[in-house]
């Protein structure tokens, strides 16, 4: 996906329980971490319920003290409460709290530190590919939004708690009676915080003539938890294109999508910018309104259980969710969900 090696963490800087590889793309950083010693069983019991999935969000926080002590007056569950580690380049402070399923929410106070990523990190210690270097680079930005599912009815529970504990507000929702398909439907609310710069998206099945996505993703992941990472780009076309040079596999859109989205374009007063047989060619979805439009396309799984996967989107003054695009990405899912048995 174009990310470099950017820090590490383990045995060799001085970290003996667990080993971290964090690799960044411009403003995006995932950190990718596995046990050291046999019988870890916080990792071990995470990885044989859930699979490879994500374990933690974290937010950059500039009052954790204010945080927590809201957190803990309004009965959040903490996990770790606030700690600092510190190194050469000045100190960090950490507080973990739990949200929905086995999902956890580190916040993260860095105040003037000055290192390379958090205190206890290094370069990497391992030689660069260098097959990467002469791949096409995609152009991801930052983090999008975060999606989590949750069980049928658990929805407004998760959306409650970001209001209560972390005073999040409602951004945009959809019922099933907006998104579904002949078999199967979804319930969302997205949560925002004041700013409105962190999008999390609570999804719920409802019930259909078969089993949603959303419910096999849950079965498979074994309760609620993060389905999808959405990356930002300004530019899709490019991006996607280099990515499926690089060997991503996404979701394949039908032809007919496009026929019907030709036919309603003509009638609004959006104009997409991007040549539609471009976007057909590549199946990228468009969604829009009176006032823009946002392009985006589904990453396949990424791993054997029909779990996570990563979205790319692209936004022409427009901060829905792909409401309009729901559909023919069931209808997606739903093809790869009959070949899988799950349907």
């Amino acid at each position: 996906m174009g990310f470099e090696p950017y820090a590490y963490k383990g045995l060799e800087t001085g970290s003996r329980d667990v080993c971290y590889h964090v690799v960044k793309q411009n403003k995006i950083f995932f950190v990718f971490a596995s046990a050291l010693n046999p019988g870890n069983a916080e990792m071990g019991q995470h990885l044989v319920t859930h699979g490879d999935g994500v374990k933690d969000i974290a937010f950059n926080v500039e009052d954790l003290d204010g945080i927590m002590k809201m957190a803990k007056q309004r009965g959040a569950k903490i996990v770790k409460d606030i700690w600092e580690e510190q190194d050469e380049f000045g100190k960090v402070r950490f507080a973990v709290v739990q949200t929905y399923g086995d999902t956890t929410h580190t916040f993260v106070e860095r105040g003037n530190y000055k290192g390379l990523f958090l205190p206890g990190f290094k370069k990497p210690l391992f030689s660069q590919d260098k097959l990467l270097e002469k791949l096409p680079k995609p152009n991801l930005q930052f983090v999008d939004h975060i999606v989590g599912n949750q069980p049928d009815l658990q929805m407004e529970n998760a959306a409650s708690w970001y209001e209560k504990h972390l005073m999040f507000h409602r951004f945009w929702s959809v019922d099933d009676s907006q998104v579904h398909t002949k078999y199967s439907a979804l319930r969302s609310i997205v949560m925002t915080n004041y700013e409105e710069t962190i999008k999390m998206p609570i999804n719920e099945p409802a019930t259909g003539l078969k089993k949603s996505q959303i419910q096999e993703y849950v079965d498979y992941y074994g309760g609620a938890g993060v389905q999808h990472i959405a990356l930002n780009t300004p530019d899709i076309i490019s991006t996607i294109r280099m990515l499926r040079e690089r060997g991503m596999e996404f979701l394949r859109v039908p032809d007919s999508y496009y026929t019907t989205l030709r036919e309603k374009l003509k009638t609004s007063p959006v104009k997409i910018v991007e040549d539609m047989n471009i976007l057909q060619q590549l199946s990228i979805l468009v969604d829009y309104d009176d006032n823009g439009y946002l392009l985006q396309i589904f990453t396949k799984n990424m791993q054997d259980r029909p779990t996570v996967f990563l979205e790319v989107i692209q936004r022409h003054n427009h901060s829905g969710f792909g409401a309009g695009n729901f559909k023919a990405l069931f209808e997606a899912i739903e093809l790869d969900q009959a070949e899988r048995g799950n349907l």
